[in-house]
């Protein structure tokens, strides 16, 4: 009698992979959306600096960001070699969305960009984390990952200058 030994890689289907991703990133894009309020009297008031993209912009920007995040996801978790590999992916992909989304709500709606500031850095230290998890698994899904992470330090960057123009 021999033993075979199967791969569980691909184990957990693509539709089920990318359907996965694609409504978490979806979830984090309308839960951040919602603390959003570019037009309030407090956004308005605050000094920022002339570097700051149009707020449209932004919409543009993490549009296609929010899509590289899904299928980089996706990708990375059909080349899991098995169930406790996925779910360690998946948890670092549930830890970046949620600070992703939490951004809007520490920055907009407790009207704090020290609060902010402090979120993106986090979220910048989970990209990392996320990238390093997903270019073990797939270096085509961690390099999909790069400009989310590039976005995320301008984010950074541009929330730093907004405090340090209103202390």
């Amino acid at each position: 009698m021999a033993i075979t030994i199967t791969n569980t890689r691909n184990a957990v289907g693509p539709w089920l992979r990318y359907g996965a991703t694609t409504a978490a990133v979806t979830a984090t894009a309308v839960l951040g959306a919602r603390a959003v309020d570019p037009a309030s009297v407090w956004y308005r008031s605050l000094r920022k600096p002339s570097w700051q993209p149009p707020s449209w912009a932004f919409g543009a920007v993490w549009t296609p960001l929010y899509a590289t995040i899904a299928y980089a996801g996706g990708r990375a978790l059909g080349e899991a070699e098995d169930r406790h590999e996925r779910t360690r992916l998946a948890a670092g992909l549930t830890t970046n969305l949620a600070l992703n989304a939490g951004w809007n709500w520490l920055f907009f709606r407790l009207h704090s960009p020290r609060a902010g500031l402090a979120g993106t850095m986090l979220l910048n230290v989970s990209n990392v984390d996320l990238i390093r998890r997903t270019a073990r698994l797939d270096h085509r899904a961690a390099q999909a990952l790069l400009p989310y992470a590039v976005w995320c330090a301008f984010a950074t960057a541009l929330n730093a200058s907004i405090v340090r123009k209103n202390p």
